[in-house]
């Protein structure tokens, strides 16, 4: 993302991009432009496209002549874009963008001085210079470059409005499933408690170190947040090895593994030497999940939704994989987990995640809680 005040630039061109004749035109209102903001991120997803949002808004708000401004700005970005660029309101009457597709060139800067030029000199041209100054530009690539934010958000919001601004029914959903969240976490640790205090007891006699194991996992929108689990390993263990599988697994270059202690055949590290005689058993029932339930009580987490990222993985990810940490909270168990598990590709996996995203319902994660308790006693996967 990059945000501007509008003011000269060096004169550049670009094939791709010459301005067309606004003709019959239209400018979408709020809801439609947003949609086609998504959609052309899932279009990007598929060709590898990129394509550039630019917004343009008015500073200090509330002055004389704001309405005639905004229509001034209106009326030049439809008569300097092309027939083929989308335009419209991204919040209602207040700040408008464009979409602009199909670059011949693909350097960034290039574009971005090129559309800042055209677009700074026609307002220039049809504005009183105290107008023209509160004008500003932000400008959004996508794909996104994720490591470019400190934020704690790793995805620049201005691309993804429809994820985070949902219908009402969506809402409504969300309200009722962290409703769930907050009694299901609660009842769930009062329940297992005694099995906690066992569990902490087996870890501390078998090998030295504390009893809990802290991540940094990304969530969400790409923030991250520090995620629990019983600690199955020694302390101090080198992470290259997961980093490498795990960069292989991504890129569908891991090898099924045959040999694993289940005899199922999993894509998964197996005979894994840093892992404790009690963190064995642990994995292999998934008892060292517990402690994500108060993940879930903090609401970093949910009790159903896809499993949470590790920070390097996302290095490897392409943009289309990007979507199962976008479009629902991470959870302690979800689709993936009743449905395969390691058992199954990367992409197999991100497939189960986005059909659970798209499929959100309560009656979906009622079926996926109820499935667990099996899943987890027949330990598909999970060696």
């Amino acid at each position: 993302m990059r945000t501007l005040r509008v003011a000269d630039v060096p004169e550049t061109t670009i094939s791709g991009l010459e301005a067309g004749p606004s003709g019959e035109r239209k400018v979408l209102s709020e809801k439609p432009f947003k949609g086609a903001i998504a959609i052309e991120r899932k279009r990007t997803e598929r060709s590898g496209e990129p394509f550039l949002l630019m917004l343009c808004g008015v500073t200090g708000e509330g002055q004389e002549g704001d309405v005639w401004l905004r229509d001034k700005i209106v009326s030049v970005l439809l008569a300097a874009s092309r027939e083929t660029d989308v335009v419209g309101w991204y919040t209602d009457r207040d700040m408008v963008g464009v979409l602009f597709t199909s670059f011949v060139d693909n350097d960034r800067k290039l574009i971005l001085n090129t559309i800042l030029n055209r677009f700074s000199s026609l307002l220039e041209a049809e504005l009183p210079l105290e107008q023209f100054a509160r004008i500003c530009l932000s400008f959004h690539f996508f794909p996104d470059d994720w490591h470019a934010f400190e934020s704690g958000s790793a995805s620049n919001p201005a691309l993804y409005p429809d994820l985070l601004d949902p219908g009402s029914r969506r809402k409504s959903y969300l309200l009722v499933k962290r409703g769930i969240d907050l009694l299901g976490s609660v009842l769930a640790l009062i329940f297992f408690s005694p099995l906690f205090l066992l569990i902490a007891l087996a870890i501390k006699l078998t090998s030295k170190g504390p009893v809990f194991f802290q991540q940094n996992r990304v969530g969400q929108f790409g923030r991250q947040f520090m995620f629990l689990k019983f600690r199955t390993m020694y302390c101090n263990c080198d992470s290259a090895v997961h980093r490498e599988y795990v960069t292989r697994l991504i890129a569908n270059q891991a090898e099924r593994n045959l040999t694993d202690p289940c005899g199922q055949g999993i894509f998964k590290l197996t005979n894994d030497r840093r892992i404790t005689w009690a963190g064995r058993i642990l994995r292999r029932y998934s008892l060292d999940e517990l402690p994500q339930l108060l993940n879930v009580l903090r609401g970093d987490m949910s009790l159903v939704g896809p499993r949470p990222a590790i920070p390097y993985e996302l290095a490897a990810y392409q943009t289309w994989h990007r979507r199962r940490i976008l479009e629902a909270k991470p959870g302690v168990t979800g689709l993936w987990q009743v449905t395969g598990r390691s058992q199954v590709r990367f992409d197999e996996m991100v497939r189960l995640d986005l059909r659970y995203a798209t499929s959100l319902s309560l009656w979906l994660d009622l079926k996926i809680l109820a499935r667990t308790p099996l899943a987890v006693v027949r330990g598909a996967g999970a060696c």
